[in-house]
């Protein structure tokens, strides 16, 4: 992150992540404003309340233990007809309980969007990191942050001149076994690279200045030959 801001302007007005993830960038910039999005409907949810109903949250995550036969509950509620009617705090409580206790806090899911990482073997994972989650409630509920949850493309029309847009995207894979990117049941693959190039030449087009994060392969050079290239070891 310290690297990457290095090449952000000072300060932002209004900053924009298509691909919030763990927001460990958007948790960093001096900004007025903030636009931030990601396809994965659980993960927007837990933004939201983290946000809103904090409280609540590390009250019901206080209440979990790392346990195999609890984890494997909890991993199958979104098999169930009635998952999407949850309060939202138990499935925020989820998908934090999952990442926290799961096989390298790896979120994976199977052709039916359905979570399907094993269990994780930790001493005494941290499940309610209460110091945390109320720093980023903090943050949220001080700074003007707009939450959204669908495809990328689909900001367009929230941007403006005024904005710098941060993508990082699942990557290009570095080999032909590194190839994961089943963060959704929809996969980023080889087209969606080439969509997400001519999203940023929408971008470019605007007048709207953006910072792209990806593996340094052949690919992904050549789509991106006219625009400023850094390496990060």
């Amino acid at each position: 992150v310290e690297r990457l801001l290095k090449l952000m302007p000072e300060h932002v007005t209004t900053y924009v992540e298509p691909f919030i993830g763990s927001g460990a960038m958007f948790f960093s910039v001096n900004f007025d404003k903030a636009l931030i999005n990601d396809a994965n409907t659980e993960l927007m949810l837990t933004y939201e309340v983290i946000r809103d109903r904090v409280f609540e949250l590390e009250m019901y995550l206080s209440s979990l233990i790392y346990d195999k036969n609890l984890y494997e509950t909890i991993r199958n509620w979104d098999r169930e007809k009635d998952f999407l009617q949850k309060d939202k705090v138990e499935r925020a409580a989820r998908l934090i309980y999952l990442m926290k206790t799961c096989f390298n806090g790896l979120y994976r899911v199977n052709k039916k969007g359905f979570f399907n990482t094993p269990f994780g073997k930790y001493t005494s994972p941290l499940i309610c990191d209460t110091k945390t989650l109320n720093a980023c409630s903090k943050y949220l509920n001080e700074h003007e942050v707009t939450i959204l949850n669908g495809d990328y493309h689909k900001i367009l029309s929230y941007l403006n001149q005024d904005c710098f847009v941060y993508l990082d995207p699942p990557y290009y894979p570095i080999s032909k076994t590194a190839n994961f990117t089943q963060f959704q049941k929809e996969n980023f693959k080889e087209d969606s690279q080439y969509q997400l190039f001519e999203f940023c030449k929408e971008l470019h087009k605007r007048g709207i200045k953006f910072m792209l994060s990806n593996s340094d392969v052949p690919e992904i050079r050549n789509l991106y030959q006219d625009f400023d290239i850094h390496v990060i070891e």
